[in-house]
């Protein structure tokens, strides 16, 4: 049976992650929270580099990210760990008017939802050039440190911004992040990697492009956005 994807002719709410969706994959900006994020738990349960390698990436699997698992696992302060982690250099970041352009057209309104910090999406979001086309960031710790994909933090996206799912898009690059948006009603679209340049990421974040809760996929989202409007 052909899948066919839903249309974008209803949506008023277009709902946007951040990290390695609103800048491309290959810029590479993650690999250095995902660095510091391994000193940190290296550091935090004083095992070696290989061990908190590890540890690390079985968090991120099993509870969606690295610090929801040693918040469960090892008592961890979130503001602690995210103080940590997003003390990286933004300047591989370049200033985009052209997605910014795409994403000023667009009908209705525009949000970030992100596994992230505000500080975090702010600093991104300045270094795009931006930044004044999103009414607001929902971040982590207004998602009260339960990331997606789990689905009580849409829930509480949806409730604090008074968003409609059935009338919303999600722009994501993971697709398991995208099943409880496709769930609610919201049409998806998955962004990846363009096939040319070199990304760091594990095989599974790059899975799930063929999956019937992803509506749409593109390894370049302001051409995508620019094709909506």
């Amino acid at each position: 049976m052909t899948k066919i994807p839903r249309p974008f002719t209803h949506i008023d709410t277009w709902v946007f992650d951040l990290d390695n969706t609103l800048y491309p994959h290959h810029v590479n900006l993650w690999q250095q929270v995902d660095a510091r994020i391994g000193e940190f738990v290296g550091s935090y349960l004083h095992v070696s580099a290989e061990e908190a390698r590890r540890i690390q990436k079985d968090y991120y699997r099993r509870y969606g990210t690295t610090m929801r698992g040693m918040m469960t696992e090892h008592g961890v302060r979130a503001d602690d760990f995210l103080a940590y982690v997003h003390q990286i250099d933004h300047s591989p970041l370049q200033p985009n008017p052209a997605m910014g352009a795409a994403i000023a057209k667009l009908p209705g309104r525009k949000l970030i939802l992100t596994n992230g910090s505000t500080d975090h999406a702010d600093a991104v979001l300045a270094r795009l050039g931006i930044g004044s086309h999103f009414e607001a960031v929902f971040d982590i710790i207004a998602a009260e440190l339960e990331p997606k994909p789990a689905p009580q933090t849409y829930q509480k996206f949806l409730g604090l911004h008074g968003v409609d799912p059935q009338k919303s898009a999600m722009f994501e690059d993971l697709a398991r992040n995208l099943v409880v948006p496709h769930q609610l009603g919201m049409t998806t679209v998955l962004v990846v990697p363009d096939g040319i340049k070199e990304v760091v990421r594990e095989d599974w974040e790059l899975e799930g492009r063929d999956a019937a809760h992803v509506d749409y996929v593109t390894d370049d989202l302001t051409g995508f956005l620019q094709r909506l409007v």
